[in-house]
């Protein structure tokens, strides 16, 4: 341990996942997330009661981080914490607790952009993942965002393409709900379509100008596709689900990688990185992958912790906002919609 070493405490608390993590510069120590089983039961995330958990979660969910971490809370330089996007009444409680921590131990705030924090997730120091060389392409999507990144600087980026509607991660999750598939259903997806034939049945991909996307269109194709199937065979979708799955997440891909290899024509840059929750799919990891080779690019996936939602991602945006000297003030406030 040097004298010149920086420790960050990060606060995650966007959604339903209550997260902190404990870094020495970019080194992870620990990274703790304690989710939130009672959504489930409703199909999807109740702002309300996840406000509420983060409330009871978020004190041993530092404890715990801070004693993995081996640190005490006198050794941090900074606390590094989400401002937006999210949830209101999350947000919330992951501010408030960081601005209290932070003028009790008399060290700096800094305020991160949850989107940021994905994209910046890949320079975490971490054996066996290679960091993209700036500038870079960036292809961020979750349940609440798509967006493709060029990422000229650790705080110069620029959004090049986006949906005009829903986000991907809502499309995989809207299908699983219309198969009758419990919360969240995207990656219940993911591991039925490793059993099935993608070609089995066939989605228009919706036509949309440009490099931004549309995933409405294409969940109301998938209602009638089923709905129309089940009308003829009430047991469609238990005879043929991991064809339905495999064929839902090959259309998926394919929206995803033909804007892609757009973006790459445009700006000729052949580095990409993916972030976000849906990163975690399988199918969309090998399939970029396999691009490598396919088109030359050099791709950048990183390690499956750092994709959903967590505290390290926003804890190497505080690192480098710490060399920097971008420290915020006890004024910050919560935003549940944030200029990127």
């Amino acid at each position: 341990m040097s004298k010149n070493d920086v420790f960050i405490l990060a606060i995650e608390s966007s959604c339903d996942d209550t997260a902190a993590a404990v870094l020495r510069n970019n080194i992870v120590l620990s990274n703790v997330v304690a989710g939130q089983k009672i959504h489930e039961e409703y199909g999807g995330v109740v702002p309300e009661l996840a406000s509420r958990a983060h409330q009871q979660n978020i004190v041993p969910v530092i404890d715990r981080a801070l004693k993995r971490a081996n640190i005490t809370k006198n050794q941090l330089n900074a606390i590094a914490f989400t401002q937006g996007p999210g949830l209101m009444g999350s947000l919330l409680v992951g501010t408030s607790f960081a601005k209290s921590l932070s003028l009790s131990l008399n060290i700096p705030i800094i305020a991160v952009n949850h989107m940021h924090a994905h994209i910046l997730a890949h320079f975490i120091d971490e054996e066996g993942y290679d960091k993209p060389e700036f500038p870079f392409l960036a292809l961020t999507i979750s349940g609440g965002h798509t967006q493709i990144v060029k990422v000229n600087s650790f705080f110069n980026m620029e959004i090049i393409g986006e949906t005009t509607d829903d986000a991907v991660g809502e499309a995989f999750d809207k299908s699983a709900k219309i198969m009758g598939l419990p919360y969240p259903g995207g990656p219940l997806i993911d591991k039925f379509a490793k059993e099935g034939n993608p070609k089995k049945y066939q989605f228009t991909k919706p036509k949309v100008d440009g490099l931004n996307f549309s995933f409405s269109g294409l969940k109301t194709q998938i209602l009638y596709f089923i709905q129309r199937n089940v009308i003829e065979n009430t047991n469609f979708i238990e005879e043929n689900k991991a064809d339905i799955c495999a064929s839902i997440q090959h259309t998926i891909i394919e929206i995803l990688m033909e804007k892609l290899k757009m973006a790459v024509a445009q700006t000729g840059i052949k580095q990409i990185a993916i972030g976000g929750g849906v990163s975690a799919n399988s199918g969309i990891r090998e399939t970029l992958k396999n691009a490598e080779g396919k088109y030359g690019w050099k791709t950048f996936i990183p390690k499956f912790e750092y994709t959903t939602d967590n505290a390290a991602m926003i804890g190497i945006v505080g690192y480098h906002k710490f060399l920097e000297k971008k420290f915020n003030d006890a004024s910050i406030v919560s935003k549940a919609r944030i200029e990127f």
